[in-house]
């Protein structure tokens, strides 16, 4: 998980929001979830605030300590649960127009035992991945009967596909957290701080059309070396490799992640060669996305090139991951994953090599497979940038 420095703003002038319900979230998806956790042999989901509850309800709720829940029984009517504070918040999301009951609780109410009085005797409930710990023990008590299993292998034959509103939201987030990577010739000096840097990025993710800062990472010299660095007080200097790696929420839900790597003055001895290699294997990974190829193959393809010219050891994570209404979702790209691709899927082409305390460097670009290949979101060159001290 990447360290996430966190704010929120009004939407740019420029951003298109989307239909939410006719687009983003059709009416439908709600009997999609029953009927396939009726194939997976799940009698009930149970899904909290988070990206699972407003994929299939458009309702972006708060996480609060008060219980908001979807009950979504395989085999009966939905049924939203919100404290009463919440009520008119839920209504006025797109959750409102569904066909939907939302129920308030008063503070006195036991909500976890109102769940349990609406699913009478089931046996096996599919509570979200991300639930919190104090409401799955909770869940727990008041169904003591039931089995708890994840409802993320359910959702996720739902969510790894993005429908076309779904490609055009993640399209949007890739505009501009592009305009933002053009605009890194203002911010990346020497003399000034990653910090300095991070906060007029930060400013930037949120005025080019993001609604939250997800992440922002400025990696410059030995810092780079570590893929998670984030931003420290380390002032670049004159020759520094920089990477940035950044992204956010725009108000359709949907995220961004891009990263590039650059040079401030000359570049440091041995970076241009590697960066080159670097550059092959991005390519070839992207080059190699389509239907029937699978999660494995791509990491492979930026793998292979990367091992081969001797810098194996020094590529430590996947080659990507999804992304969606989170950051990080399936598919996962990393090797040992057999799962073929399909058309919808959407996830990044990260590799990255970094030589401990001497510098790094990233390509990232999110691409969705299509039927006839992989279509990148992400269209800032991929060429090192350097610039002027």
């Amino acid at each position: 998980m990447k360290p996430t420095p966190r704010g929120r703003a009004h939407l740019a002038p420029h951003v298109t929001t989307l239909d939410y319900m006719s687009d983003l979230y059709p009416t439908d998806r709600l009997r999609h979830a029953q009927r396939v956790a009726r194939q997976h042999g799940v009698d009930a989901l149970l899904l909290t605030p988070g990206a699972d509850l407003r994929y299939l309800t458009g309702y972006d709720a708060l996480p609060l300590e008060r219980l908001t829940c979807l009950i979504l029984p395989a085999g009966d009517d939905p049924l939203l649960i919100v404290p009463r504070l919440e009520h008119p918040a839920a209504l006025a999301s797109p959750a409102g127009a569904l066909d939907l009951d939302i129920k308030a609780y008063d503070e006195t109410d036991d909500a976890y035992l109102l769940v349990a009085d609406v699913l009478g005797s089931v046996g096996v409930v599919g509570v979200a991945n991300r639930m919190w710990a104090e409401q799955v023990l909770s869940f727990r008590g008041a169904l003591a009967g039931s089995r708890q299993v994840l409802a993320g292998p359910v959702l996720r034959e739902l969510r790894s596909r993005k429908s076309p509103a779904e490609v055009e939201a993640l399209r949007l987030a890739g505009e501009a957290i592009d305009r933002v990577h053009e605009r890194m010739p203002e911010w990346l000096k020497a003399g000034r701080t990653e910090e300095e840097v991070g906060r007029d990025i930060a400013d930037a993710i949120l005025t080019e059309g993001h609604v939250l800062v997800n992440f922002v990472i400025v990696g410059s010299g030995p810092n780079g070396a570590s893929p998670h660095h984030h931003i420290g007080d380390r002032a670049i200097e004159v020759g520094d490799a920089v990477v940035v790696d950044i992204g956010g929420t725009t108000a359709d839900g949907y995220c961004s992640d891009e990263t590039r790597t650059y040079v401030v003055g000359h570049p440091p001895e041995g970076f241009v060669d590697y960066y080159g290699v670097l550059q092959s294997a991005q390519e070839a990974a992207c080059q190699a996305v389509r239907p029937g190829v699978t999660a494995h193959d791509i990491d492979a393809a930026a793998r292979d090139i990367i091992a081969e010219a001797g810098y194996g050891e020094y590529f430590v994570h996947r080659t990507g991951h999804g992304i969606g209404l989170s950051e990080h979702e399936e598919p996962w790209i990393v090797a040992g994953n057999d799962e073929p691709l399909e058309p919808g899927n959407a996830f990044s082409v990260e590799p990255g090599i970094y030589l401990p305390g001497r510098h790094g460097a990233r390509i990232e670009d999110i691409l969705v497979c299509t039927d006839s290949g992989g279509d990148r979101l992400n269209l800032v060159g991929r060429d090192l940038v350097v610039l002027s001290s």
